[in-house]
């Protein structure tokens, strides 16, 4: 499941892509925006900053900004930059593979190659997906849980 750490800050993101130049917005705006609570978004904020997702300016003017161009960053960046790996399993994943835990062989075990598949569905659709064409969308965001 996409945990609502993950959630707040894909919506905090779209609520930037949506903004001129992605931003910059105060984090009291994009609280709002992202239907977040304000501490638990300052510390995922301030996560995807480190990450190299947003910047940050402080002062009068300042808040925080996309760091690239919106169609330049996908739901898989935000996701993975906050929760690492799309995979299920590290032997699924591309970017920190690995033997689980509990496999007696990686090379011979059954599933791998349908966790492996999985794994791909997942990132085709979030690696194609922009915060930019998010933006684009009409519909408001969903509050967590309904």
């Amino acid at each position: 499941m996409l945990s609502n750490r993950s959630r707040y800050a894909l919506r905090a993101m779209i609520h930037l892509a949506g903004l001129p130049g992605g931003g910059p917005a105060t984090i009291g705006e994009i609280a709002e925006a992202a239907a977040a609570p304000r501490k638990f978004l300052e510390a995922i904020l301030l996560d995807l900053r480190r990450q190299g997702l947003l910047v940050s300016k402080r002062g009068r003017t300042g808040g925080y900004a996309l760091a690239a161009p919106a169609e330049a960053i996908s739901f898989a960046d935000v996701i993975r930059a906050l929760e690492g790996p799309l995979a299920l399993a590290p032997c699924a994943s591309r970017t920190a593979h690995g033997p689980c835990e509990t496999c007696p062989d990686v090379e011979t075990c059954p599933l791998q190659p349908v966790l492996q598949e999985g794994r791909d569905a997942i990132a085709a659709v979030f690696e194609a997906r922009s915060l930019l064409q998010a933006a684009s969308n009409s519909s408001p965001i969903d509050p967590i849980g309904k």
